[in-house]
């Protein structure tokens, strides 16, 4: 069965530049439009990983790694963030919050499928 990838981007483009490239890659894909949407949905649909923008509007990246964490059911799925912002207190931030990569967009569809791949033991 194909693992299930949520990208949660507030860009439509994004989103579904991300979408199509894990698709091509075999995984079941799933999106939410902000951290507030993403959340609401994970806990009607089991995901293996979570792909995530920071800067959204409702609730940002930082915010929906740091509620997941808190969950005991969804503190162990995996996160990587996809993000426009590439100063180092980013990046910081994002693995404080519980991110286990931060990536720079734009991202090489290739690069992510590989991130995704290593995370998921692929």
């Amino acid at each position: 069965m194909a693992k299930k990838i949520m990208v949660v981007d507030d860009s439509e483009m994004i989103r579904n530049f991300h979408c199509y490239a894990l698709k091509s890659a075999g995984y079941e894909v799933i999106s939410g439009l902000n951290g507030a949407d993403a959340v609401e949905k994970l806990f009607t649909t089991r995901v293996d990983m979570i792909i995530t923008d920071i800067n959204m509007p409702v609730m940002d990246g930082y915010t929906l790694i740091e509620t997941v964490r808190k969950e005991e059911d969804f503190k162990d799925i995996p996160i990587i963030i996809i993000s426009t912002e590439d100063e180092a207190q980013d990046k910081q931030k994002g693995f404080d919050a519980g991110a286990n990569l931060y990536l720079i967009k734009p991202v090489e569809p290739k690069k992510l499928i590989e991130n995704v791949n290593m995370l998921l033991g692929d």
